[in-house]
C-alpha cells in the first residue's frame, strides 16, 4: 500500500531564454529545498525507498528534458510527468522570448502496510 505523506509545491522561471527545462528544474528545486522534513527517517525507511510523484506544468511540455529533471533527485524513485500549464508572459516591448513560468507539485509516499489491518 502506498499513500501520499507529503505534498510540496514550487515555481520556477526562465526570465529571458524561454528555457522550459530550466524553469521546470527551478520549480522542482523550489519544492524540494524549501522544506527540511526527515520523512524517511520518521517512518524508518531509507531515503532510497521514497516514491516521488512529480508533476510539472509549462506551456510547452515537449520542450522539457525529463532526464535533466530526474537528475535533480539525490535519492528516491522519481516518476516525472510534464503537462501543459504554467504561463508564458510576453515581454512588454513585444520583442524577444517570453518569460516562462513553471509550476511543480511533488508527492512523497512509501510502500507500507496499514496498521489497522
Amino acid at each position: 500500500m502506498s499513500g501520499p505523506l507529503i505534498i510540496e509545491f514550487g515555481m520556477g522561471t526562465s526570465l529571458r531564454r524561454a528555457d522550459y527545462t530550466d524553469a521546470a528544474a527551478k520549480a522542482v528545486r523550489h519544492a524540494l529545498w524549501r522544506n527540511s522534513i526527515n520523512l524517511a527517517e520518521l517512518f524508518g525507511f531509507s531515503k532510497e525507498a521514497m516514491q516521488i510523484a512529480v508533476r510539472v506544468a509549462v506551456q510547452q511540455p515537449e520542450q522539457v528534458d525529463v532526464a535533466a529533471l530526474r537528475e535533480i533527485f539525490p535519492y528516491g524513485n522519481a516518476q516525472i510527468e510534464v503537462v501543459r500549464g504554467g504561463l508564458d508572459v510576453p515581454r512588454p516591448e513585444g520583442m524577444g522570448n517570453p518569460t516562462v513560468m513553471a509550476h511543480a507539485a511533488l508527492t512523497v509516499s512509501f510502500d507500507m502496510e496499514r496498521a489497522d489491518v
